[in-house]
């Protein structure tokens, strides 16, 4: 058996590692940056090992400083978690070269299966379906725009590297495609150090199924049932649930049976997610076409809800994997028990185009309630800062039916109490109360399309600069003409936005001169870009400046057409709430 782990991650999923590795006896190691010295997770762990500053570069992202860490405390195995380094072959492959057990499939698998590219045709060789497109062998800007225009529009561009929507756009109109390429292989390169990119046809209202997948080291592969993560905003999954509502007994066998088919073929081990889209825009049933869509090569922040409909410890199933092993059960030993739904409680602002938050957890209480599960990596006092994803908890209701089930969740997140931060919870809530979701209707795009809509009827939280008033404000938003100038800095959606004011230096209580207007950043975050220059003309919606905060992109835009009067801010700087970027006039 294992000895000791490193846990080369952080928050909730650092703390979900260390219980299993409790559980079985096994010492574990925490890792941390400067930003996380007395994090939770930190503080958890049987000992804990300083990687580096708080950029995740430059700590949890550092193949060298991880692997020193897991030397030096002599760990004998590392698991990666999610993100970060949890699907880079190169690190699984720094593992093995340093004698230390990687938690997870072996480097060629993460090489094959974490590109789209290669798995789409792992697929296909194992007679599942995948959706049309192009993978263009000319990769240059000019030879992705090609293949776009022979898959079709709309199309879909990808990255073949990662996942969790980085390196995605969707392209409805030919005059899309260009800013489209650059922006999905520059988010691409950031997040995964991969540009590749290729094509797929855009099938407008799929359901978004994942079937959860373990193989072991003796031949077994097996299927743990499948979970419907179609609510999601810009491919960024925030409601999933098991069993699929949308899946009939005859689909699931096919799904899950292609799921299996996928991992074999592949020389999988340890646990992965196989995901599909599921078509029921014509055919229905049994019948409804499905199609591969990719494959995670670890374990999903979605698994508690696989868990709770199992029975099964899946963190625990990994490290016994790991260690030479056979699965603890069989194909024919798994069953689905009731229903289950989990919801991802981010500190973002939905008011404000869902803009994400940092600051101080002044107030912080968990709701403790029959048949409520939390995954969370916080605690009252805590820090949510810029550099890592916004992400507080995860709630997880379970019950012997689906309404109940929701019914139960919904409670939980109507007593979950957070103060100094906003945060998504009533907007999770106010899904959930949905006829659409509760008769299991929502597809894939749904909260693109209405997402804006459902924020305007929200309750108001308290702001974030008054931390003494911790009871949200109930029913809907104050009345008064919305500011025509102020623009929902993610896609120009009119909103209370505090990105773009009047005022010369960006402070309240100074006036700016005639027909003038000062842009500032609406929170702390990296300037990545700045495609403007004084004297330059912009069109209204034009981007003027692209930062990046908690792993999203989040571009400025041009309220109107303007001439840009000055650029305060450089390519690469870090600022700060409230500061002012570029001066429009």
């Amino acid at each position: 058996m294992i000895r000791r782990v490193l846990i080369a991650n952080r928050g909730e999923i650092a703390l979900r590692i260390i219980r299993a590795c409790r559980e079985l006896g096994i010492e574990s190691v925490a890792v941390h940056s400067d930003a996380d010295a007395r994090a939770p997770h930190t503080l958890a762990a049987d000992r804990a090992v300083a990687i580096g500053p708080a950029p995740a570069s430059e700590s949890y992202l550092s193949i060298p400083r991880v692997i020193e860490a897991a030397t030096s405390s002599e760990a004998d195995a590392i698991h990666p978690g999610y993100g970060f380094l949890s699907e880079n072959a190169g690190f699984a492959e720094a593992c093995a070269q340093a004698g230390i057990i990687f938690v997870g499939p072996p480097a060629s698998v993460i090489t094959t299966m974490g590109s789209k590219i290669a798995a789409r045709g792992i697929a296909g060789a194992a007679g599942v379906p995948v959706v049309p497109g192009q993978t263009p062998g000319d990769q240059s800007d000019a030879g992705v725009t090609v293949a776009v225009e022979r898959v079709g529009l709309p199309a879909l561009i990808k990255a073949s590297a990662g996942g969790g929507g980085r390196g995605m756009r969707v392209v409805r109109e030919a005059g899309e495609v260009a800013g489209a390429v650059q922006a999905a292989r520059r988010e691409a390169t950031a997040a995964f150090g991969d540009g590749t990119l290729y094509v797929e046809r855009l099938i407008e209202t799929p359901h978004h199924v994942e079937v959860q997948i373990f193989a072991d080291g003796h031949g077994a592969v097996m299927h743990l049932f499948e979970r419907e993560c179609s609510v999601q905003r810009r491919h960024q999954k925030v409601i999933e649930e098991s069993p699929s509502p949308m899946l009939t007994p005859g689909l699931r066998a096919r799904v899950t049976g292609a799921a299996v088919a996928v991992a074999r073929s592949a020389g999988y081990r340890n646990a992965g997610t196989i995901e599909f889209i599921v078509d029921l825009s014509g055919k229905g049933g049994d019948a409804a076409p499905f199609y591969f869509l990719e494959m995670n090569t670890r374990l999903q922040v979605e698994h508690p809800v696989t868990e709770q409909v199992t029975g099964l410890d899946l963190v625990r199933a990994q490290l016994l994997v790991a260690s030479g092993e056979p699965l603890p059960w069989t194909q024919a030993s798994v069953c689905q028990r009731g229903h289950a739904i989990e919801a991802r409680v981010y500190a973002e602002d939905p008011a404000r185009g869902f803009i994400p938050q940092a600051g101080r957890l002044v107030q912080y209480h968990e709701p403790h309630l029959p048949g409520v599960r939390i995954d969370s990596g916080v605690a009252e006092g805590s820090e949510v800062t810029v550099y890592y994803d916004p992400l507080i908890a995860k709630v997880i209701a379970t019950a012997e039916s689906r309404p109940l089930a929701i019914g139960r969740l919904a409670a939980a997140l109507r007593a979950f109490s957070v103060g100094g931060i906003r945060t998504n919870l009533p907007f999770l809530v106010r899904i959930l109360e949905l006829d659409a979701f509760r008769d299991g209707r929502i597809d894939t795009g749904f909260l693109d399309r209405e997402g804006a809509a459902l924020a305007t009827s929200l309750p108001v939280e308290s702001p974030i600069s008054n931390p003494q008033s911790l009871t949200p404000l109930r029913g809907p938003l104050p009345p008064g003409p919305v500011n025509p100038q102020l623009m929902d800095p993610w896609n120009g959606v009119p909103s209370r936005s505090a990105s773009i004011r009047p005022g010369p230096t960006g402070r309240r209580a100074r006036s700016a001169g005639v027909g003038q207007l000062v842009l500032t950043a609406p929170m702390p975050a990296t300037v990545l870009k700045v495609p403007v220059k004084p004297g330059d003309t912009v069109k209204k919606g034009e981007v003027v400046v692209l930062l990046e905060a908690m792993k999203m992109e989040l571009p400025i835009r041009a309220p109107s057409d303007a001439i840009v009067a000055a650029v305060v801010c450089r390519e690469g700087e870090l600022v700060q709430a409230d500061a002012t970027l570029v001066e429009l006039k």
